[in-house]
């Protein structure tokens, strides 16, 4: 059914107090003027600064009663037809005794019409009292065919302001667009299309960036997710071939390219392990360059709070916001740190019920978020997480190779516009046996701090002496790094 059609029944079973919240009054507005086609009652509106007013008539009427609310509720009650009242913003007067005590009386039908009185405004918050007693209509958010005429009319506008000057529009961006539009309210959606449009008069695709960095302002409410604007490339990364081909062969399936066949679901997500500094953070931002889509950050540690329930409460905003700006990708980090203590019993319980809620969040989404989760410390990973289902994948990122280390050491030169031509990136690779992605790039930086302590030009010789004078991970932590690499040879896949 429609929400037309949805609301349509309340109004014909009387429904005493309807709550809906939402920005967008003139949307209700027309909705219940359309409604009055199926069941025509009298429709009034009200707000602080005109009063009541009769809106379904050709002209509005003058004010029926000064816009006081208590008034307002009288007025209403001594009404001999029963009607529609639109009551815009009304709520915070429910905090009056009389003004609370007299809605009551109307909704039990005392002395009073079967009136329908409705409540509109951004957020309602109502008095226990009367919270059981109201029905919640929650409008439906704009599907593609809205959101095309929307960016189609603010497209239209700008040709009527700019002397007939036509938008240049790139059919492939303005779909992306649309596409990036959902899960917006009109109103949000119209000031975003708008913002892109006016500002240079095209639709390319250039605007997504910037769209999707203006939707996660608007709806990371909850503040504990963070923007990652600088995503990577697969050409960034050296290395994880089975990973890119992964992430390759579901690109479409994922950002609704192409459709799917029926009996297979979309990507939900995958698990990085491996050890420290091979590139799991790199990987993870290149799998939403990968899929061309937004990368949020959620950080498990920002979310724990003392007081009983908040922190359950942040877990669900933010998750919510993330799946409100979907597509996109949700990279958890250090996932061991937020989890790890999900055995215990010293936080109240605090750890097993973010599990349990994230772990419900995983297998019942719908939403097109991709989760990259990435870990250091496997043995701290409650094994719920772990079992077949909950991810995809889980992909083990190992010390580079020797090809990966000679092309890690030509992209943190190239970076770094160091002329690496001369340079034998074999040798280099070979000196560097042992060492991750981070202490390959690190030996790179320290000969750029020598050279320039010597007034001399970078040379094979000074990142040579680096590489030597390092002590690699493998080196230092050799027992752990190679329990890490036994536990996961017979456990995940390769990611190289």
């Amino acid at each position: 059914m429609s929400e037309l059609q949805d609301l349509t029944s309340l109004i014909r079973a009387n429904t005493a107090l309807i709550v809906i919240e939402t920005p967008d009054e003139g949307r209700v507005v027309d909705l219940f003027r359309h409604l009055l086609m199926n069941v025509w009652r009298p429709l009034y509106r009200w707000s602080i600064t005109e009063g009541l007013r009769r809106i379904d008539l050709d002209g509005e009427d003058a004010p029926l009663a000064p816009p006081d609310a208590t008034t307002t509720l009288r007025t209403i009650r001594e009404m001999d037809q029963r009607g529609i009242h639109l009551l815009l913003d009304f709520h915070p007067y429910l905090g009056y005794a009389t003004t609370q005590r007299m809605l009551r009386e109307m909704i039990d039908r005392r002395d009073c019409k079967d009136h329908s009185i409705v409540l509109v405004g951004a957020k309602i918050e109502l008095p226990p009292d009367l919270e059981h007693l109201a029905v919640r209509f929650s409008l439906r958010l704009p599907d593609e065919k809205a959101l095309l005429k929307l960016v189609q009319d603010e497209a239209a506008l700008y040709m009527r302001e700019h002397g007939g000057k036509r938008v240049e529009v790139d059919n492939d961006a303005l779909a992306a667009i649309v596409r990036n539009l959902r899960g917006l309210s009109l109103v949000d959606a119209r000031r975003l299309a708008r913002h892109l449009i006016f500002r240079d008069g095209v639709i390319c695709a250039g605007d997504l960036p910037e769209l999707a960095k203006l939707k996660f302002e608007l709806l990371n409410k909850s503040g504990n997710l963070h923007f990652e604007y600088d995503t990577a490339r697969f050409s960034d990364v050296a290395g994880l071939a089975r990973l890119k081909a992964w992430v390759g062969q579901r690109r479409a399936a994922f950002t609704g390219d192409v459709a799917l066949p029926v009996g297979l679901d979309p990507p939900k997500g995958i698990l990085l392990l491996g050890v420290q500094g091979c590139g799991k953070s790199l990987a993870a931002k290149a799998v939403a360059g990968g899929f061309n889509v937004p990368l949020v950050r959620l950080d498990f540690g920002t979310l724990y709070n003392k007081y009983h329930g908040e922190t359950e409460k942040n877990l669900r905003d933010a998750l919510a916001s993330a799946e409100q700006i979907s597509p996109c990708v949700l990279w958890i980090d250090e996932l061991e740190k937020g989890l790890a203590s999900a055995g215990g019993s010293d936080d109240g319980g605090v750890s097993r019920r973010v599990l349990g809620y994230f772990l419900t969040w995983m297998a019942e989404r719908k939403s097109k978020v991709f989760l990259v989760a990435t870990a250091n410390a496997v043995n701290d990973l409650p094994p719920e997480l772990l079992r077949k289902g909950r991810f995809d994948e889980i992909f083990f990122v190992d010390l580079p190779d020797h090809g990966a280390r000679a092309e890690i050491f030509r992209i943190h030169l190239a970076k770094r516009e160091v002329d690496w031509e001369g340079f034998s990136l074999d040798s280099l690779a070979e000196a560097a046996n042992g060492f991750s992605g981070a202490e390959i790039e690190q030996a790179v930086v320290s000969s750029l701090y020598a050279a320039h302590a010597a007034q001399a030009p970078v040379d094979e010789a000074r990142v040579l002496e680096e590489v030597r004078n390092t002590r690699p991970l493998s080196v230092l932590m050799a027992e752990q790094v190679k329990a890490l690499r036994d536990w996961a040879r017979s456990r995940t896949v390769p990611a190289d």
